[in-house]
């Protein structure tokens, strides 16, 4: 079980890293593109393609931390109206029908990717052959059902409610003003 929560750490540190340091990359190269064009009059013509794929693999590994947080888009304010094992079971429900969709992406994003995709299909400028690029369609899916995985373990196995932040921080804010109104 150590050895779970071990792997685990890793695997949230290594999200959470390479989500910054995609953000801090493609930033960084948006601005000396910015000021290659601006105070040199010249165009890093390789700039903009690495960074929109940067970008995009920021977008979905963004979505893994998400859904690590339980700070994904939900409707939930139906199960207010319900005891709370509705809207527990609810919830859970709603997640293994997501980890479905996820592992059939993951099938048929390498099925694109390996099988479709012809191999000599080479982004324009940088000129890294695609499938590199859409490699992350399977490992974010992935990501995606390990950590609903997680998070269902959690929430059904060790009872413990898996809350947003913004939710959590709403929940202390309150907190604060009751005791304070008290």
């Amino acid at each position: 079980m150590a050895k779970l929560h071990t792997v685990i750490k890793k695997l949230n540190n290594f999200e959470t890293v390479f989500c910054e340091i995609l953000l801090a990359c493609f930033v960084t190269l948006l601005f000396a593109q910015i000021i290659a064009r601006q105070v040199f009059n010249h165009s890093l013509s390789w700039s903009e393609e690495l960074s929109t794929y940067m970008f995009v693999w920021f977008a979905y590994f963004g979505a893994v931390v998400a859904t690590k947080m339980s700070a994904h888009n939900r409707v939930t304010f139906q199960f207010k109206y319900f005891p709370p094992w509705v809207g527990k079971y609810s919830m859970v429900l709603a997640d293994l029908i997501w980890v479905v969709f996820n592992v059939y992406f993951v099938y048929l994003s390498y099925q694109f990717i390996f099988v479709f995709m012809n191999a000599f299909w080479k982004s324009q400028t940088l000129g890294v052959p695609m499938k590199y690029l859409y490699m992350v369609l399977p490992i974010a899916f992935s990501l995606m059902t390990i950590r609903i995985l997680i998070n269902l373990y959690v929430t059904i196995f060790l009872g413990v409610a898996q809350v947003d932040p913004e939710t959590a921080e709403l929940q202390k804010l309150k907190q604060k003003a009751a005791t304070q109104q008290a």
